[in-house]
């Protein structure tokens, strides 16, 4: 019978990793940490408990940030979409934002300045601030904060919304969650499903370069093109009941969650780890995450983001 743990202090900042293959265990001991502090028997929401808690350990640990202060990455990851166009919130103060991303590029300059002057480290910012094409990217303002901004939000939002997305897709689909106690060596499949069924970047946006024609649609030099992710990720041509969650989808990797080609997400096998450590230590624990309540989204059209999944835990 699995008993809650006594309640700790939150894990201490270790050391950053020296390399992909050290993130592994720090995963694992961070996940195990946030679930085994879980308020059991009681109703929360898994999103601030579980999906925020872990994406923003997991980005101090990336960018070398200070850890006490994490929770400034997930606030100026979720700043830099809310604008009118993507929300359609008019009520947003534009200018208490503009000082936000200030303060943010301000935090950024003086960290990148720090690990430009020392060795180079196995961080985002230590690694940028040293590279051969990047290491002057901090004189084009613009280049700079629009860069370490995109890094945060990939690294907060895609892994973030994709926790959420997998509890509330295996509790729309009980068959399929029993399928998962029955067999967790699906986990790993599992995970590149949960991606492609919750989608958590809805699209891009790109403009044509020269006049083309693709599947019948003659797109002119200067046109706007939104490639739509939810819909490809949907697409019932290439998965089979593209709307329902299958967690031994044989064709599960064929997503395109991640991008494709030149623009496919660097992130993508970090994410993947994170989620499958997740769920592995989740198995070991909890019989049911059951969602009890009404799921309240984000209104944005560019992230799939999840604002509130109220849940109860069913320990084995």
């Amino acid at each position: 019978v699995y008993k809650r743990q006594p309640e700790r202090q939150t894990v201490a900042p270790v050391v950053a990793p020296k390399n992909l293959a050290e993130l592994e265990p720090l995963i694992r001991e961070r996940a195990a940490d946030i679930l085994d502090n879980l308020p059991v028997g009681e109703t929360f929401n898994w999103v601030d408990k579980v999906s925020i808690e872990l994406t923003s350990r997991m980005l101090a640990t990336l960018f070398d940030f200070p850890y006490e202060d994490r929770h400034k990455l997930i606030h100026w990851s979720d700043i830099t979409t809310a604008v009118p166009e993507v929300t359609g919130d008019d009520s947003i103060d534009m200018k208490d934002r503009y000082a936000e991303l200030i303060e943010a590029a301000g935090t950024i300059y003086k960290i990148w300045g720090e690990r430009a002057a020392a060795p180079p480290k196995f961080d985002l910012i230590s690694m940028l601030a040293h590279g051969e094409n990047t290491k002057t990217m901090n004189e084009n303002p613009g280049r700079f904060l629009g860069t370490l901004l995109l890094l945060i939000v990939g690294g907060n939002d895609t892994t973030r919304n994709s926790i959420s997305g997998g509890v509330m897709a295996l509790n729309r689909y009980p068959d399929e969650y029993q399928k998962l106690r029955d067999n967790p060596k699906l986990i790993p499949n599992m995970v590149s499903e949960i991606i492609r069924w919750q989608t958590p970047v809805i699209h891009m946006r790109r403009t044509a370069l020269q006049d083309y024609t693709l599947g019948g649609q003659n797109i002119k030099e200067g046109d706007k093109v939104i490639m739509w992710y939810l819909s490809g990720n949907h697409d019932e041509t290439v998965f089979d009941n593209a709307d329902q969650l299958i967690i031994d989808r044989p064709n599960a990797r064929a997503h395109v969650a991640f991008g494709f080609g030149v623009h496919r997400c660097m992130g993508n096998r970090l994410a993947e780890m994170q989620l499958r450590i997740l769920w592995e230590e989740i198995m070991q624990r909890f019989s049911h995450v059951e969602i009890v309540d009404d799921v309240e989204r984000l209104p944005n059209n560019f992230i799939r983001g999840i604002k509130d999944v109220p849940v109860r835990l069913h320990p084995l």
